[in-house]
């Protein structure tokens, strides 16, 4: 996140490299970095004869360093972005003659997701060399609500870690997704608003008492009753709330509170990093690990691969999904 931040600063300096290589998991960083290059570069005035974008499913290397190599027409600069440039990989060590020796009059952007540059050629030596190489990783759980958290301050709002988890437990660690719907949260809610667990609720449909959060909590507490209601609602509601999804979210629970009862360092801060959550969550698995030990957290865990299992049909193939997660919900909390 901040290498994404200090791109953008550089360029608003005046700061801008002839080429932009950017790479790995998590798109939204790379589209980020994109955008404000294709937004902010040049002037509107000079775009029409200056900036053009590319798809690597549609072109070749020699296309594209041949645009490359043309001079800017009543500009200082003409900007190139080649969008989808994954699809290059077969052939983009041919990009290297270019990036030893890059036209400083071009800003060439790829925009090379969900794949890395081999840093053992000659590629990656002379892009990182003569430009930018921008790598990322997706981010853990812990690190996509402080990145709600951050964005929505950013944006003039602030955000209820509850609600922040909300949108994690309902739309994974896809900051596109995500950052989607904070977007129809700001058309809404006027600046300054707190984001809470109920306007998501009410706005994006997300239930602030039926999600996996809430079970995870009830199930860890030991709130047999909350646990029954909210599994009751997802078998009544499956195609919101698939098995496969649940069975998952809880393993990982109980594969973290596993890590949780192994350690010897029980600071708040070491829990939050060993598990990779948020330290507003850390109390969740205080008070969890107090009632399940370890040998109880292994055999739920023995007991969700089997529902999973069952779940594909193996050994249970009539057997309704709503009826498995009870049975499996009865095995956890006796």
């Amino acid at each position: 996140m901040d290498d994404v931040k200090n791109i953008v600063t550089a360029i608003k300096k005046g700061d801008v490299k002839p080429i932009y290589f950017l790479t790995g998991e998590e798109p939204y960083f790379i589209d980020k970095i994109s955008d404000y290059i294709e937004d902010n570069v040049l002037q509107e005035d000079e775009k029409g004869f200056n900036q053009m974008v590319l798809y690597g499913r549609d072109v070749s290397i020699d296309d594209i360093v041949g645009n490359a190599k043309r001079f800017p027409m009543m500009a200082e600069r003409q900007v190139i972005i080649v969008k989808e440039a994954q699809d290059l990989s077969r052939s983009i060590e041919q990009l290297t003659s270019y990036a030893e020796n890059p036209q400083p009059s071009t800003v060439l952007v790829f925009n090379y997701k969900y794949k890395k540059l081999d840093k053992r050629k000659k590629l990656y030596k002379a892009v990182a060399k003569t430009g930018v190489l921008y790598e990322n990783k997706r981010l853990y759980e812990n690190q996509v609500v402080d990145w709600i958290q951050k964005e929505m301050h950013s944006r003039g709002y602030q955000i209820s870690p509850k609600a922040a988890q909300m949108l994690l437990e309902f739309l994974g660690n896809q900051l596109d997704k995500i950052d989607n719907e904070l977007k129809k949260l700001q058309l809404i809610a006027p600046k300054g608003t707190i984001i809470t667990p109920e306007l998501i609720e009410e706005n994006i449909g997300i239930s602030k008492d039926f999600n996996i959060f809430e079970l995870r909590k009830a199930i860890g507490m030991k709130d047999t009753l909350k646990a029954h209601r909210i599994i009751n609602y997802f078998s009544q509601n499956e195609k919101d709330h698939p098995m496969v999804v649940t069975v998952g979210l809880l393993f990982s629970f109980f594969s973290q509170l596993q890590q949780y009862h192994a350690l010897t360092d029980r600071s708040e801060l070491n829990v939050a990093r060993t598990l990779k959550v948020n330290k507003f969550f850390v109390k969740d698995y205080v008070t969890a690990a107090r009632n399940y030990n370890m040998k109880k957290v292994s055999s739920i865990i023995s007991f969700l691969r089997d529902t999973d299992v069952k779940g594909k049909g193996v050994g249970a193939a009539n057997v309704p999904q709503g009826d498995l997660l009870k049975e499996l919900l009865f095995k956890i909390m006796n």
